[in-house]
């Protein structure tokens, strides 16, 4: 069987060995199991930090498309993708549409990502054209520290990403 992650933030607690079919099976059967097991275990973990990477880059999308006032979205760019990640996914042998439906959920965050951060640009651009110890300028700023730390606890969140996740397409 081959050694688990140790880096897991959640190590200490999560029993790659957990199963409901222990004293049930085979013992052979069931140490070829836990090794493709964590096999699995390390293929999904390695999914998680790769969905990171390609956040944190979005995440760069978003704020570029924000200072030039792109739209969150890019339709054409979308479809170009979707038709490209089933010709790959047909090419390895992985379901298209399961693949489609993944990168649409993808794409889905991404554009959401990109509205969060077009809504913070807009609203520091607002807080900067106010006179500074005014009322408005002291409530607005207030109010994106809260939205801020909102977010940082959020789903969509990506762990040392600087501001909101991001945008799956780009």
């Amino acid at each position: 069987m081959t050694e688990q992650n140790q880096t897991h933030p959640d190590a200490d607690s999560y029993d790659p060995g957990a199963s409901s079919l222990a004293g049930q099976v085979d013992p052979a059967v069931m140490a070829e199991l836990l090794s493709i097991r964590s096999s699995i275990d390390n293929i999904d973990a390695t999914l998680v930090y790769l969905l990171a990477e390609r956040f944190k880059a979005t995440q760069k999308v978003g704020f570029l498309k924000a200072t030039h006032k792109l739209p969150a979205g890019d339709p054409g760019r979308e479809t170009a993708q979707i038709a490209r990640l089933r010709r790959l996914a047909a090419e390895a042998h992985l379901d298209p549409a399961f693949a489609e439906k993944f990168l649409n959920f993808i794409i889905g965050e991404v554009i959401r990502h990109h509205e969060a951060i077009a809504e913070d640009h807009e609203a520091s651009l607002a807080a900067d054209s106010l006179p500074a110890g005014t009322l408005a300028a002291d409530a607005l700023a207030a109010g994106n520290q809260a939205a801020d730390a909102g977010r940082s606890g959020s789903a969509g969140h990506v762990p040392g990403a600087a501001g909101p996740a991001v945008s799956a397409t780009a």
